[in-house]
């Protein structure tokens, strides 16, 4: 007879400490850890193994935009403490700093390594420490391995209902996707996060902070306020956006403690002016920077381009999928305006669901980034749902008299597992799908590489290089030099020096007015394959405006003729 399965969820005193983790759940951990990282390199193994022979893979999976903003970054603090932007041409003075970036520019020039090879790295070492992170937080908040491990996996494979729109691609809406970035929006999904943005597994280390803050708590001790502090200003300087998240859940949880103790929470009231006031100065280092230089303030203004934000309340269930509607149900079925009673750890984890909901849609064009993270909340308690009211439901509609067993709360983990991971499984069958085609923007023209190679060693970091967008956001990363047309936030201007590129290469576009867009932004170097020549039928080397400088096969690059 299968022994009946204990489903308190926590203790009841007011401060629970976090439990041992045996050495074979580490183990756990990380040969999972290891497994996911194999399996979301096979599609990098692919980009390169499958590239034509006329053609170069150039490292990156999914968003190459911003990637090149990033290794643009990774080339400048390889001998340098502070980058310039050189993702648009206007000259700017070297103020911005990224300490992710600049620390992976000088481990990768200490070992030789380039942007491509330091990429990798950081997608293995910020997975194990984020997933080994998560795994010692969940020890705060189940005292058994079988919760520890389901709230685990469905943060590491959890994702939302995109599946079900892709379906109905292929079936009722004609070949439309309805609400594109409920399916393909990375920062909540740690899965997709690990395949082809591995710096939003990095931001997410912050949750360390709250590991220290509820041990600190425990233990009534403020040195810990102090260690979260310093480790909440060593993440600022990478994401400063993360700070308002680590400053919102204290609040939050702060707020709870008060009114279930109806007393100020005198501990959590000093730790929390002692993690921000260690921690606030790379905020306000990104608030200076785009409040008093003009350049930056603009590239901050631009950030609406891109159009990405939290989707509607309403839609919140597609983007964040099975976990979320259990979380919800189990917050709710808790009732969660009775305090009384409840723990701090509990307090803690509802605290951090509740303000999310405030977090992800600040007003604020980078709101969209308050959701990496929220998949931790989310999945502690659609564990604690499972397991309290999930499970017991479907032992009693078994039999109405049979308590729930081991065996039906494992089948029904099982099976919240895979369908939370359905999505997770379309989004890594659709980079192979997407490399398959191997064309822009994953791949370049070996003979476009060849060019960047000639431009690398024969322009000045302040030089300007004009071409089409496709390969312009490959310039700064790969030559150092700025790039006419480079990124949707970065590009000052970018609508309208994308029409400005259009026009270069537009064969009815008045020579004067060619020649003048040259000068106005001080164009040193005009590259011309086949990217540009699909923008336009202006030949440069029929001009007498532009002499050939380099060409490789059917790509040129060209300078101005003084006149």
């Amino acid at each position: 007879m299968q022994a009946e399965l204990n489903y308190t969820s926590t203790q009841s005193n007011e401060n629970v400490a976090a439990v041992a983790v045996t050495r074979r759940e580490w183990l756990f951990v990380i040969t999972t850890a290891l497994v996911v990282l194999a399996v979301t390199a096979l599609p990098y193994l692919y980009g390169y193994g499958s590239a034509p022979p006329d053609k170069q893979f150039m490292g990156v999976v999914y968003n190459i935009p911003d990637h090149m903003q990033y290794f643009s970054w990774f080339r400048e603090f390889g001998d340098a403490n502070l980058s310039a932007n050189k993702l648009t041409p206007e000259p700017n003075a070297p103020v911005f700093f990224n300490l992710l970036w600049w620390g992976m520019a000088r481990i990768g020039g200490v070992l030789g390594i380039d942007y491509a090879g330091m990429y990798q790295i950081l997608r293995w070492v910020a997975t194990i420490l984020f997933l080994l992170l998560v795994y010692r937080m969940l020890s705060w908040f189940f005292a058994d391995r079988l919760r520890r491990t389901t709230a685990f996996l469905l943060i590491l494979f959890g994702a939302g209902f995109g599946w079900v729109l892709i379906v109905m691609k292929y079936t009722v809406t004609n070949g439309e996707l309805l609400w594109p970035l409920d399916v393909y929006v990375a920062e909540p999904n740690t899965f997709f996060s690990i395949l082809g943005s591995p710096h939003f597994v990095a931001a997410a280390l912050y949750i360390f902070v709250f590991d220290l803050l509820l041990r600190g708590h425990a233990k009534g001790q403020l040195r810990y306020a102090v260690y979260a502090g310093l480790f909440a200003l060593f993440m600022g300087w990478q994401h400063a956006y993360d700070l308002l998240i680590v400053y919102g859940v204290i609040g939050a949880y702060a707020l709870l403690v008060w009114l279930r103790d109806r007393k100020l929470p005198m501990y959590l009231v000093w730790s929390g002016l002692i993690i921000g006031g260690i921690s606030v100065w790379p905020a306000l280092y990104s608030v200076l920077l785009t409040s008093l230089d003009p350049l930056w303030e603009q590239v901050l203004a631009q950030f609406a381009n891109a159009g990405v934000y939290t989707p509607p309340l309403y839609r919140l269930p597609v983007l964040l999928g099975l976990p979320f509607l259990l979380a919800l149900f189990t917050v709710i079925r808790q009732n969660p305006f009775r305090l009384r009673g409840v723990n701090n750890n509990d307090l803690f984890v509802r605290g951090w669901f509740w303000i999310s909901f405030v977090l992800v849609y600040l007003p604020v064009d980078y709101q969209i980034h308050m959701l990496n993270g929220w998949q931790v909340p989310i999945a502690i308690l659609a564990t604690q749902g499972i397991f309290a009211y999930i499970v017991p439901a479907l032992a009693r509609w078994r039999k109405p008299d049979q308590a729930p067993t081991r065996r039906l709360a494992i089948t029904t983990v099982t099976v919240v597992i895979l369908f939370s991971s359905l999505t997770n499984i379309y989004l890594l069958g659709w980079r192979f799908l997407d490399l398959s085609r191997h064309d822009y923007p994953f791949y370049l023209y070996r003979d476009e590489v060849a060019a960047l190679r000639w431009l690398e060693a024969h322009t000045a970091g302040d030089e300007v290089v004009l071409s089409a967008l496709a390969v312009g956001q490959y310039v700064p990363a790969e030559t150092g030099a700025h790039a006419f047309l480079a990124h949707w936030a970065q590009t000052v201007d970018y609508y309208g020096k994308e029409a400005g590129v259009a026009r270069f290469f537009d064969a009815a576009t008045p020579d004067r007015d060619r020649t003048q867009l040259v000068t106005d932004f001080d164009v040193d170097y005009i590259i011309q394959g086949p990217a540009e020549q699909a923008l336009g039928a202006f030949r440069l080397e029929d001009s007498p405006h532009f002499r050939q400088l380099f060409v490789s096969g059917a790509v040129g690059v060209y300078a101005p003729v003084s006149e």
